[in-house]
């Protein structure tokens, strides 16, 4: 390409909204609608992840006990699981995993019923929801709305943008815990009671792409195809967001390989049939 067309930026994305940010400097490279608000689906759950992780003190090795309630919320959604077990008991650090792999929806209200707080499951959730809408005015993620725990959105009204999604990877991937969750391709699980969960990451970007370090896909019927994506080279970290975009994973190589300035071919990591798909 000639020095116009890179200073224009990566072109062909098809996205209706993307962001392209250095995270070192914390400098936007490229955007398409920026702030333009979307519904963003479950990189949602970055979110959700964020606000367990910096709880003061957090105890990642608190053990949480599946209730059915979680399990059932799955079901009447047909929403994408970690199938978790009613009774059994992981550690919360252990349903991040479950949260982020295989963008499981009962972890997610697993994680809410646990560190909201209020009498009911209901006042719970409730409350887990506003601290990720206060840890978003935290982050100067001034167009950003959580009416969620985990994109499954009842008013319609879960709603982000681009740069605003872009801010809160930046601020997620500097969490060691966070990072270490989001990269695994794939994990293995044991509960307390013995029984091993075995979770594949939905995002195909990883063990794919040379240098991908994450970090969260997201489906839905109002939002399309969405994802929030990290790459690592050279000790320098990208961070990417691609919001409604059936063409998201050709798209984020493009993204990279413009801001590395490279020409990488991919093939993508292929989901067991097993697995969830988010």
């Amino acid at each position: 390409m000639n020095t116009a067309q890179a200073a224009a930026g990566p072109s062909g994305i098809t996205a209706k909204g993307a962001y392209l940010l250095d995270s070192g400097p914390n400098k936007k490279l490229w955007s398409k609608s920026a702030d333009t608000r979307r519904q963003m689906a479950s990189t949602t759950k970055i979110m959700t992840a964020m606000v367990v992780l910096d709880t003061r003190g957090v105890d990642l090795d608190k053990k949480v006990t599946v209730k059915q309630a979680y399990r059932d919320y799955v079901a009447r959604e047909g929403a994408s699981t970690a199938d978790l077990k009613t009774g059994d008991k992981l550690k919360v650090r252990q349903l991040l995993y479950g949260l982020m792999l295989p963008s499981g929806c009962d972890a997610a209200y697993a994680l809410a019923d646990t560190f909201g707080t209020g009498s009911t499951k209901a006042k719970r959730t409730k409350s887990f929801i506003s601290k990720m809408n206060k840890k978003a005015d935290e982050l100067g993620m001034s167009k950003t709305d959580f009416d969620s725990f985990d994109g499954i959105s009842p008013t319609g009204k879960n709603l982000s943008t681009p740069r605003d999604l872009a801010k809160l990877a930046r601020h997620a991937m500097k969490n060691g815990t966070f990072s270490g969750v989001v990269k695994a391709a794939s994990t293995k699980q044991k509960a307390t009671n013995g029984r091993t969960y075995t979770w594949y990451n939905t995002n195909q970007l990883l063990g794919s792409y040379n240098g991908a370090i994450g970090i969260k896909t997201g489906t839905g019927t109002a939002a399309g195809a969405c994802l929030v994506f990290a790459a690592k080279r050279e000790g320098r970290t990208v961070v990417g967001v691609l919001l409604n975009d059936a063409n998201r994973y050709p798209d984020a190589k493009k993204m990279l390989d413009w801001a590395y300035g490279t020409h990488t071919t991919m093939k993508l990591r292929q989901l067991p049939k097993s697995a969830q798909r988010d």
